[in-house]
């Protein structure tokens, strides 16, 4: 969990540079998911389109996701009722010793492996300050297959639908003359994910048999982008300005301009 934890507190830094504002990285570990779907009874074959579904609980509410696990997916009522009263938790150190409590839970195998790791990784996060800012929230599934362990996304105020002065969320449309849906409609999304994903490299060097491990993370710089241009006027956000362009006539002299760009790199000239 050390190299995992501090991934975790290189995209907090990352992040806080960027001053995207206020941000919550949500947890969670892919063995406890699958050990939930395996003592609420879903069957192996549908446990991963079932992820699928619960990955969508932070755009869509509850019902519309119970009712893709039952209508789409074919899954038993009771058995996505039962799902649900795990799904729907969240919170930090307190539900993590909660879920320990939890007998049936831990009786099995993945789920108390996956606790233990959360229990060793908030444990870091604490040393490196950083678990303030960390929600271990069980309906994180991170739909990709590779994912092995830790998971793990950043999240702003701008990451869900916009809301109304009520405190309505402004209800999903579909672009003109497209089945795509209105971005401006469903909110940006997370702005960074990632997680432990140990059998993704020895699948793509032809080593499925051996674990490799690894870890880590990508930030949506596109959807960081658009987070700072609602937050700074368009006047404010400077272009790029060129001082300089080195060219040459024709072929060649390749080695003379680089050594004209790094004259002009050393005196501060933007080229």
């Amino acid at each position: 969990m050390i190299p995992d934890s501090e991934v975790i507190k290189i995209m907090i830094e990352c992040l806080t540079e960027l001053d995207i504002g206020k941000f919550t990285i949500k947890v969670n570990h892919r063995k406890i998911l699958d050990g939930i779907f395996e003592i609420c009874g879903v069957p192996e074959e549908k446990i991963r389109p079932i992820s699928s579904a619960v990955d969508k609980l932070d755009k869509s509410p509850w019902k519309d996701v119970r009712d893709e696990m039952t209508n789409e997916k074919g899954l038993d009522p009771i058995v996505a009722d039962r799902i649900g009263e795990y799904v729907k938790l969240k919170g930090g150190k307190d539900l993590l010793e909660k879920l320990y409590q939890d007998q049936k839970l831990c009786a099995n195998k993945n789920a108390k492996g996956g606790l233990e790791d959360l229990f060793l990784l908030f444990k870091y996060l604490e040393v490196f300050e950083v678990l303030d800012m960390i929600s271990f929230d069980l309906s994180l599934a991170r739909g990709l297959d590779y994912y092995t362990g830790i998971i793990y996304e950043a999240i702003t105020e701008h990451s869900g639908p916009p809301t109304l002065e009520d405190g309505t969320k402004v209800a999903r449309k579909l672009k003109k003359d497209s089945d795509e849906f209105d971005e401006t409609t469903i909110g940006v999304g997370s702005i960074a994910a990632g997680g432990r994903y140990d059998k993704l490299v020895g699948t793509l060097v032809g080593r499925t048999n051996s674990d490799i491990p690894c870890v880590g993370v990508s930030i949506g710089v596109e959807r960081v982008f658009s987070i700072l241009l609602q937050k700074y006027k368009p006047e404010q956000v400077k272009a790029n300005e060129v001082e300089v362009y080195v060219i040459a006539v024709g072929d060649g002299l390749m080695e003379d301009r680089m050594k004209v760009c790094a004259e002009l790199w050393n005196a501060g000239i933007i080229i």
